[in-house]
């Protein structure tokens, strides 16, 4: 029984994870056909899909009556993208990113600011649709200053051809069928898996799912580094990272309240502020090293090994 329900969690999760990469493949190309800025189509569609499999998990999970799964995924999530996929992009470019771009150290302002906002929101145990509403204004107002950073840029030219409308339509169609009923098995299979274990599901959220979430993120950032991107990537994680604690929990707040209790609050709310202002601190310099992306890695998995209760 277990077996089974192991087997349709890394099912369902897969075909969440695949629905989602071409249901932002062909809303890029949906961007290229209403002729949008690159830098809008690169950001806000590019950004959101890698995000949409904790955004779909969100609003089942509240939906099902499994509120703490969010705020576990959330927040395993952020902690990943930092201390993994900071730390796995560090270490794939194999020599210092440098962070000069202006608006990329603007970012990490917004990331610190949105995780101790994320943070005195939640530590209370739940999460109002009033609270999720002032989320949503400071991503709003986020999300001006990226539009105005981005107009300052060099256009960028594409070569890519673009498919038709019609080939579009039916692949946001067919991934969004696949985003749901993926997201839908995921909830589903976790919260079957932590009855039979007797742990609570916001531990497996936590962990397993909110590796199997950030698996996207990594995908982007492995391309972008092979292309000599690699503060695109570094930008591409924060940008997720504020999505995430943002956009997520206010949008998942209006289908009912968050909640969280014992190690999401005791431990791994304290541990995503911790990691976002370690992050702040060591990008004052405008640059991550080989080391210090190895040094997130090891930082990573004491986090995860501490929280499985395997240290």
């Amino acid at each position: 029984m277990l077996l089974n329900w192991i087997l349709l969690f890394v099912g369902s999760l897969t075909v969440l994870l695949v629905a989602a990469r071409f249901f932002t493949n062909a809303a890029e190309s949906a961007g290229r056909l209403l002729k949008l800025p690159p830098f809008v189509t690169g950001i806000f569609i590019v950004g959101i899909g890698t995000s949409l499999p904790e955004l779909v998990t969100a609003l089942l999970s509240i939906s099902s009556g499994q509120a703490e799964i969010v705020a576990g995924n959330l927040i395993g999530a952020n902690i990943s993208n930092i201390f993994l996929i900071v730390g796995f992009t560090a270490l794939m470019n194999r020599r210092t990113i440098d962070l000069g771009k202006r608006y990329l150290m603007i970012d990490l302002h917004y990331l610190l600011g949105s995780a101790l906002v994320f943070y005195l929101f939640l530590q209370d145990g739940i999460l109002t649709w009033k609270e999720g509403a002032f989320l949503i204004l400071i991503f709003v107002i986020y999300s001006l200053y990226l539009l105005r950073a981005g107009n300052e840029d060099e256009p960028e030219e594409t070569t890519e051809s673009t498919p038709s409308w019609g080939k579009v339509g039916l692949i946001l169609a067919l991934a969004g069928v696949g985003i749901y009923f993926g997201a839908d098995y995921t909830v589903l299979s976790i919260t079957r898996i932590a009855e039979i274990l007797t742990i609570p599901p916001s531990i497996i959220a936590l962990t397993v799912l909110s590796l199997g979430t950030t698996l996207p993120e990594l995908a982007v950032n492995y391309f972008s580094v092979k292309q000599g991107k690699a503060s695109l990537a570094i930008g591409n994680v924060m940008g997720s990272c504020i999505f995430n604690v943002l956009v997520i929990p206010g949008t998942a707040s209006w289908a009912g309240d968050l909640t969280a209790s014992g190690q999401l609050l005791s431990l791994a709310l304290p541990i995503l502020v911790a990691a976002s202002a370690f992050f702040y601190l060591l990008a004052q310099d405008k640059r991550i090293s080989t080391w210090e992306g190895a040094l997130f890695l090891v930082l990573y998995f004491i986090v995860m090994f501490k929280i499985s209760g395997l240290i």
